[in-house]
C-alpha cells in the first residue's frame, strides 16, 4: 500500500504531467489515429496500430493521475519539524565505512527518475523518521542490519 503523502512540488509536477498529456499529447495522437484510420485497412496499418497503442497508454496514465491526485495529501514544511527528520527533509547520512548518502524523503509518486529522492515507504526513510543530527538509524536490509549516522537535516528546496 502506497502512502498518500506528497510534497507541493511533487503534486504540481503530477498536475503538469496530467495537463500536458490531456491538452497536448492526447489531441496529437488522436489526430494521428484518425488520419491512419482514414487510410483504409487497419489490420496492416502500422501507424494506426502504434498510435492506437500510444493512445491507450496515455489514457491509462491520465486515468491513474486523475485518481491519484484526488487522494494525495500535500505536506508542507512546518517550522516545528526543524532539527528532526520528517517528510520532505533532505538528509545526509554516513555509515561506519565513511560512505555518504544524501537524499530527500518524499512520497512514492515522486521518486521516479530521481536518484536523490527516497520514498517515505522505504526501510531507510522509515528508520530515519523523528531522528536528529548525530543520531544513529538502524536500517533492516536483505543483507542484514545497517547503521547510518545523521550528519545533516535541511528542509530547503535544494540539496545544498
Amino acid at each position: 500500500m502506497k502512502t498518500n503523502l506528497i510534497t507541493r512540488e511533487g503534486f504540481e509536477q503530477l498536475q503538469q504531467e496530467l495537463d500536458h498529456l490531456w491538452r497536448k499529447e492526447r489531441p496529437e495522437i488522436t489526430q494521428k489515429v484518425a488520419w491512419a484510420a482514414s487510410l483504409g485497412d487497419r489490420s496492416e496499418n502500422a501507424d494506426y496500430k502504434y498510435n492506437k497503442a500510444k493512445l491507450r497508454e496515455i489514457d491509462r496514465r491520465v486515468r491513474y493521475l486523475r485518481k491519484r491526485l484526488e487522494v494525495l495529501k500535500i505536506v508542507d514544511f512546518n517550522p516545528q519539524q526543524s532539527g528532526k527528520v520528517y517528510f520532505g527533509a533532505w538528509v545526509e547520512l554516513e555509515n561506519e565505512t565513511g560512505e555518504i548518502l544524501k537524499f530527500r524523503i518524499v512520497g512514492p509518486d515522486e521518486i521516479y527518475g530521481r536518484k536523490d529522492y527516497s520514498s517515505i515507504d522505504s526501510p531507510m526513510s522509515r528508520a530515519l523518521l523523528g531522528k536528529q543530527v548525530d543520531d544513529e538509524a538502524i536500517v533492516h536490509t536483505p543483507e542484514g542490519k545497517k547503521c547510518w549516522y545523521i550528519n545533516r537535516i535541511t528542509y530547503s528546496n535544494q540539496n545544498e
